[in-house]
């Protein structure tokens, strides 16, 4: 799970993709933790089941509300999912509390464990962040890799970026145009 797509909430619609990567409450607490919704070491050992589910509705939303249609969207659909979305972001989030660890200095970790909706909150707190801010939003990018369904936030340099990853996507269109130059070469 090192898909870095510029946002937390994007990087969840990466869970899906090229299976499905939140298929249990491990690879859930993996992920949250990758992403740092909570503080390294934070045990999310309360976590159960449906949280999975809850995790995967809001992904389901979040990508109803950020990727763009082919066709006219269904305006219905559209506002029950921001106001799913907002619903969500209403929630209390975790609190944090800095505390001396061994070595003297202070480490941020949570003052009770996280609950499922405090979670879901930051994500769709980042959520409703990326799709009110009009700078943010107009760097969200599809992946132009063939079959390739990533979102991410193009921070680069003119807006020039392509792929979700150069070494993966990127890659991929470079084999793929080097051989076709090389079959053309041939005939």
């Amino acid at each position: 799970m090192a898909f870095d797509a510029g946002r937390i909430c994007l990087d969840l619609l990466a869970t899906s993709h090229p299976g499905e990567r939140l298929d249990g409450v491990g690879a859930l607490g993996a992920w949250i933790g990758a992403v740092g919704l909570v503080p390294s070491g934070t045990s999310l050992a309360h976590a159960e089941g449906p949280w999975v589910v809850r995790f995967q509705e809001l992904r389901g939303l979040v990508r109803q509300l950020v990727l763009p249609s082919g066709t006219t969207p269904d305006t219905g659909s559209y506002d029950r999912a921001l106001a799913r979305v907002n619903d969500l972001a209403r929630s209390a989030t975790p609190a944090p509390r800095a505390v001396r660890g061994a070595d003297g200095r202070l480490a941020r970790e949570l003052a009770d464990p996280p609950s499922c909706s405090a979670l879901l909150a930051l994500v769709a707190r980042d959520a409703v962040e990326l799709l009110t801010d009009p700078v943010a939003r107009a760097a969200v990018r599809e992946c132009e890799g063939d079959n390739c369904p990533l979102v991410y936030l193009d921070t680069s340099r003119g807006r020039r970026r392509r792929w979700c990853s150069s070494e993966v996507c990127g890659n991929r269109e470079r084999v793929a145009r080097h051989r076709r130059r090389a079959a053309l070469a041939r005939v």
